[in-house]
């Protein structure tokens, strides 16, 4: 009796303080002065920032600057825990960490650590910036875990770890601003006139593979070397029509190289979220085939996550400040496996979108509490599976290879006639009814040596453009990914490699991720019925990042080893610095095919060097190819040069100038870009910074102004820019973003950021700029421009239609959304200098060209061709057949000037470095 007396003080003692603390922390109405969730009303960054400060005060919590924004704000995470856990977070970190690595664990001390550990959850909030629902309901669960004391929050707090990140801080502070700056709530709008991440808008939630940007550094720092959560909530906005929100489990494909306990426990998170909703009265959550989400893709928030093992949920939830109506969709009101429990049409308040989120993040919380030690051993055990299959022989089944069984059984009609009729021997039945196919074509597949998984990759040294391959190996680095570095030269099957080369081994945690940034994705064919239309996939069907970037590597199939050491996890790489030549006449020479050189030559030109590109290229000199860049002696040039010897670039040297030199000078660029802002734009803005190219962004009315020869020597449109013709044959998208936005309803210094490309006002004036002598390049359906100057060029994506006409080839026919092909380049060009001979190029429902029978002598010439028969590398084609021969991309003289024409995406998400320098090529002025 008297220690449950003693127990039960101890118990009333403990909330009592719980309730204190909580009684400090000030609630979201007298910090911001209204209720998270009022209609009209929205907090920015700043007053959301300072009212993280005060809940830091709470001993349930700990604010973390995990660091600097594009903009240079500070990014923090919000650690939630009871207070004892909060006094004990570096141990409960470690536990997280060596379960996620399960480096030299038996399986008992997993379980062990497991019973010992806090289930650690990721939630955040704002990353799409305009879906203002994220950021807002962050703030109400984490005044909701740090003030709340009913036993669901206590448990909640004693059982787990809680991670509360604001991924978007620019875009928060400047969505919020322009909202509220309205003094009338019914005047207040989205309409914002730039993109709410400086770079790249909605993509900042397709860089998290690449990891170009400072926010999502900040957030995979956390993830993936420090904290290693067990569950990762990303929440997004807007839920599909006639529903409230989208939620786990999502449709397939699900991408066959995760383990399958990460597929059954995006099952039960999901069942606990839907349940919750269902419980309180909350109806409209939809799943499985009820969304268009997936999780084939990598590069995503929550879709990266998968390849790391961890469960990553997204939700994509209706709602705004400025009230809504939930729009009567009729198909979605009938309850279904998608959708359990529909929502009827209804006025829609952005509270109640607050009170769905906070219920799903506490579905998400007691889920982790509930199911705490299986979350920590469950990814134990996926890392313990992957270092297992990356440490023997291993057959990952993709769709090529289940077809290899079909075509194998197929082809041996003696055998596939025994097989039809039951008698094969150790058939099995594939549906449980009829067409049993004997085993035998299983293991014929499953015992090809040929089609092993690799057991490891090796990025040698001694390749040309080994700077950008550094480049690639940071990406893994930055993503948790463990890599060695030989520290002596050494040999792998007969081959040999230099010291400085990188190893990559698949017996690790993380090996999902690995085999995804070096193989090719097989994308399976996705039809909605037999010869029916494609279904679209939620993102990119392939993108393996080293053909994206151009990256050298050797697949090694076999167990090896050899004079390696293993870097620190998290540890980033510089190639080697390089010496430059020590020389007092004749110049340095550069290679045409790194792209780290148009940094030096831009560094160059900008100390007042002079610099010439060799047609021919400079003899004797190893990497002096076609188009090599010679900068004669100088103190300028001597000195810039090994300023930049960071950037890995090998400098040779010659005695005399080389012969046919052609002078460069720095281009006055103009880039494309319109109110609202192109994130393919900024995606290139970003690039040009970091190439240290010096431009100025142009918006469609001072196009239309004219007089554009005067100010700029090339114009950049991206995908997007340029409106289609009429014609329907030859229509590759819409000319771009268009807002019905009253110039007279902005702040001055936006209006003239206003309009867009138009045929009748920018094509001649585009049309004078080229015959003065201007150079333009389009990249995507830009290509619309060829046409609208009639140039002898055709979309070979055609067949015939009616009267005569021409239409576009059917989904069934041809489709290929996002992924990677091989193109023939024609690298004798100065526009296709430094290019490989066979380049992959990412192609994303790409515009394809057939030239005129009379093209050559109007001045067309190819720059990259579809040479072959099956050019797909990584993800999904339909139709192959229809791209042999075309023309993926063309240069074309137009009075004194020229316009360069890049139908695949060579500027992708600045991840294709591999096609960079089809751009950078026609960045200079160039005389003779």
């Amino acid at each position: 009796m008297k220690r449950k007396f003693t127990s039960s003080l101890a118990v009333a003692a403990f909330l009592l303080l719980a309730t204190a603390q909580a009684q400090t922390v000030p609630s979201p109405k007298e910090h911001f002065g209204f209720d998270i969730g009022d209609d009209y009303q929205l907090a920015n960054y700043s007053q959301t920032e300072a009212y993280f400060k005060k809940l830091s005060a709470s001993n349930r919590t700990k604010l973390v600057d995990i660091g600097l924004t594009e903009e240079g704000r500070h990014q923090f995470m919000l650690i939630v825990s009871s207070p004892e856990n909060i006094k004990n977070l570096d141990k409960y970190k470690a536990i997280s960490r060596k379960l996620a690595l399960a480096e030299g664990l038996t399986e008992q001390q997993a379980h062990d650590l497991a019973a010992q550990g806090k289930a650690v959850v990721w939630i955040d909030g704002g990353l799409h910036a305009s879906e203002t629902v994220g950021a807002h309901q962050l703030i109400q669960t984490a005044y909701d875990l740090v003030s709340r004391n009913d036993p669901e929050t206590m448990n909640i707090l004693n059982n787990s770890i809680i991670l509360m990140v604001h991924a978007n801080p620019d875009g928060q502070e400047l969505v919020s601003n322009w909202y509220m700056r309205e003094s009338d709530p019914k005047k207040r709008n989205m309409n914002v006139p730039r993109l709410w991440e400086k770079y790249i808008g909605h993509d900042n939630n397709r860089d998290f593979y690449m990891m170009n940007m400072k926010e999502t550094q900040n957030i995979t720092r956390q993830q993936f070397l420090e904290w290693y959560p067990q569950i990762v909530y990303n929440h997004h906005q807007a839920g599909p029509a006639g529903s409230v929100v989208a939620g786990p489990p999502y449709r397939d494909p699900f991408n066959y190289v995760y383990d399958p306990l990460l597929i059954t426990s995006l099952d039960g998170v999901g069942a606990a979220m839907i349940s919750r909703l269902n419980a309180e009265g909350k109806p409209g959550y939809t799943e499985r085939n009820g969304t268009e989400f997936s999780t084939w893709w990598n590069g995503g928030l929550r879709t990266t996550t998968y390849f790391h093992n961890m469960v990553g949920l997204l939700t994509e939830i209706i709602g705004s400040p400025t009230p809504s109506e939930i729009p009567l969709v009729p198909n979605r009101l009938l309850p279904s496996s998608n959708t359990p429990f529909p929502v009827t049409p209804q006025p829609w308040h952005f509270k109640q979108s607050i009170d769905y989120s906070v219920s799903l993040n506490y579905a998400v919380l007691n889920y982790a509490v509930r199911q705490r030690d299986l979350l920590l051993y469950n990814m134990y055990r996926m890392a313990e599976n992957s270092i297992e299959r990356g440490s023997h022989d291993n057959w990952t089944l993709s769709p090529k290879m289940v077809d290899s069984i079909n075509n194998a059984y197929k082809a041996d009609a003696g055998n596939a006639e025994a097989g039809m009729n039951g008698g094969g021997n150790g058939a099995v039945t594939v549906g449980g009814r009829g067409g049993n196919i004997p085993v035998k074509y299983y293991t014929q597949v499953l015992k090809d040596p040929t089609l092993r998984d690799a057991r490891g990759y090796i990025i040698s040294a001694d390749q040309h453009d080994f700077p950008t391959a550094v480049k690639f190996i940071n990406t893994l680095v930055r993503a948790g990914v463990r890599v060695e570095i030989a520290t002596s030269p050494f040999k792998i099957n007969s081959k040999s490699y230099p010291a400085g080369s990188y190893i990559v081994k698949t017996d690790q945690a993380f090996r999902p991720h690995v085999m995804d940034m070096f193989e090719p994705q097989d994308h399976p064919n996705d039809f909605l019925y037999p010869g029916g239309p494609p279904i679209r996939p939620y993102d990119n069907a392939g993108w393996t990042l080293a053909y994206q970037m151009g990256v050298r590597f050797d697949r090694v199939l076999d167990g090896f080893d050899g004079p390696f050491k293993k870097l620190p996890y998290g540890e980033l790489q510089n190639p080697p610095a390089l010496l430059v030549p020590v020389i007092s006449k004749g110049g340095y020479v550069l290679g045409p095919d790194v792209n780290n050189a148009f940094i030096l030559v831009n560094d160059l030109l900008k100390a007042g060097a002079p610099i010439y590109r060799v047609p021919n290229g400079v003899k004797g000199v190893e990497d002096g190819g076609p188009g090599a860049f010679y900068i004669p002696y100088s103190a300028a040039a001597k000195s810039t040069l090994a300023m930049d010897a960071h950037l890995g670039v090998k400098v040779g040297s010659t005695t005399k100038a080389p012969k046919g030199g052609i002078k460069l000078s720095a281009s006055r660029i103009a880039l494309w870009d319109t109110y609202g802002g192109s994130i393919n734009s900024g995606w290139i803005r970003w690039m040009m910074e970091q190439y240290h190219f010096p431009f100025h962004v142009i918006y469609p009315q001072e196009i239309d102004a004219g007089n554009l020869k005067s100010k700029y020597d090339v114009i950049l449109f991206v995908n997007g820019a340029i409106p289609a013709m009429s014609n329907a044959g030859n229509r590759f998208g819409n000319g771009g973003p268009s807002r019905n936005i009253a110039s007279a309803d902005l702040p001055q210094e936006f209006r003239s950021w206003t309009g867009r490309i138009t045929a009748e006002k920018s094509i001649p004036q585009l049309k004078a700029f080229l015959e003065a002598g201007g150079n333009i390049v389009t990249m995507g359906s830009s290509a619309n421009l060829a046409y609208q100057l009639n140039l002898p060029v055709q979309n070979a994506l055609v067949e015939a239609g009616n009267n005569g006409t021409s239409r576009p080839l059917s989904g069934d026919k041809f489709y290929i959304p996002g992924s990677v092909l091989q193109v023939s380049v024609a690298n004798n060009e100065p526009a296709a200098w430094g290019m490989a001979p066979q380049t992959d190029v990412l192609f994303d429902n790409s515009p394809v060209f057939k030239l005129d029978a009379d093209a050559a002598s109007k001045g067309v010439k190819p720059l990259a061709t579809y040479t072959l028969d099956r050019p797909l590398r990584s993800g999904w084609a339909w139709g192959q057949k229809y791209l042999k021969n075309n023309v993926a991309a063309f240069e074309a003289s137009v009075g004194s000037g020229k316009l360069y024409v890049f139908g695949p995406e060579i500027t992708f998400r600045a991840q294709s470095h591999g096609t960079f320098r089809f751009l950078f090529n026609e960045l200079y002025a160039k005389s003779k």
